[in-house]
């Protein structure tokens, strides 16, 4: 099993891995969690796929296992920027509430966002834990390499357990909302602390 950042730069040398992050997200999100989200030729996007974004992937054989995409909070695309604040700005349609934070949402080169989470239906339980962990490492690794000193994101509210047991940093930068069939929370997670 091994971790590779992607990059529009990159993706290049890695054959198709990037096609199989989307197939995989596709898979998660629109077939498993039936969301209504853009689709094409098998592959799940949005507007924030786009060259400013990296893609962590987990992935073992050409499967893809896990994957996140991360965002700079200073991106820039049309009227988009990146979906927690442009859910806060009211400009995704209501499918993410705009309360989402209790205050401003950052632009800040030292802060980037997580977004499009997934770990496969297909990964089975006795290393889903592993796959986690590989990816949240894979994702604070390449946050630090972008020089990020913070990433936020849109989780599951159930995130103080599973943070305490990876050794993380976490504060709530909004209220717990219920949509999506979830209790979802919006985290900022702390990369300056202690390296393990």
């Amino acid at each position: 099993m091994q971790t590779t950042t992607i990059s529009f730069s990159n993706m290049h040398s890695h054959g198709e891995l990037f096609a199989n992050v989307l197939r995989a997200r596709r898979q998660s999100f629109i077939v498993q969690n039936n969301w209504d989200l853009p689709q094409a030729e098998g592959m799940e996007f949005d507007q924030y796929d786009t060259p400013a974004s990296r893609w962590v992937a987990v992935h073992e054989r050409g499967e893809v296992l896990a994957g996140i995409r991360l965002t700079p909070t200073t991106a820039r695309c049309g009227i988009y920027s990146y979906m927690i604040r442009d859910a806060q700005r009211g400009i995704l349609g209501g499918s993410i509430p705009q309360n989402l934070l209790h205050d401003e949402a950052p632009v800040d080169d030292l802060v980037w966002e997580s977004s499009r989470v997934f770990v496969s239906h297909a990964v089975p339980t006795n290393i889903r834990r592993r796959v986690h962990a590989q990816l949240i490492d894979g994702l604070n690794q390449a946050a630090r390499e972008l020089g990020a000193s913070r990433h936020i994101g849109l989780i599951n509210a159930s995130w103080p357990r599973w943070y305490r047991r990876c050794g993380m940093e976490g504060e709530a930068m909004g209220p717990v909302l219920n949509f999506d069939d979830g209790d979802f929370q919006v985290v900022a997670t702390n990369l300056t602390q202690k390296l393990h």
